[in-house]
């Protein structure tokens, strides 16, 4: 973990290729190694449906969720946060300055019960031999 789940209106992708927003993303939040890189997470997904503020259409949203497991420090979480803002602002880039966007980034520390298989970790280390 981080896994970085990216929720936008979809009016978004008038502005923003939703591809590049997500390896930016991940370009930006690996250098951190707040885990291995098998288990680093970057997804996004369109919301056809939203009303944001004062109604109007143009409005854009992008809402960002890092979950992470517990054990980073509030330093490391807090970075992690900054990080994936200033992606997010970065490719942004002028839309912010044409367009009426609201960016929420949030850090979830998963201490439930989660369960999970990951056979990267393995692949990656075939591919390193």
């Amino acid at each position: 973990m981080p896994h970085v789940i990216v929720e936008y209106s979809a009016n978004l992708e008038r502005h923003v290729d939703p591809q590049a927003l997500v390896d930016d993303i991940h370009a930006a939040v690996m250098p951190l190694k707040l885990a291995d890189v098998a288990a680093l997470r970057v997804r996004a997904a369109p919301r056809p449906y939203w009303r944001i503020a004062d109604g109007n259409p143009d409005n854009v949203f992008i809402a960002a969720t890092a979950r992470l497991r517990v054990g980073r420090s509030v330093e490391q979480r807090e970075t992690l946060g900054k990080v994936i803002l200033a992606a997010i602002e970065k490719r942004l880039g002028a839309v912010l300055d044409r367009e009426a966007v609201g960016i929420t980034v949030e850090i979830h520390e998963i201490d439930q019960m989660t369960f999970r298989r990951n056979t990267i970790r393995d692949r990656l280390k075939e591919k390193a031999s």
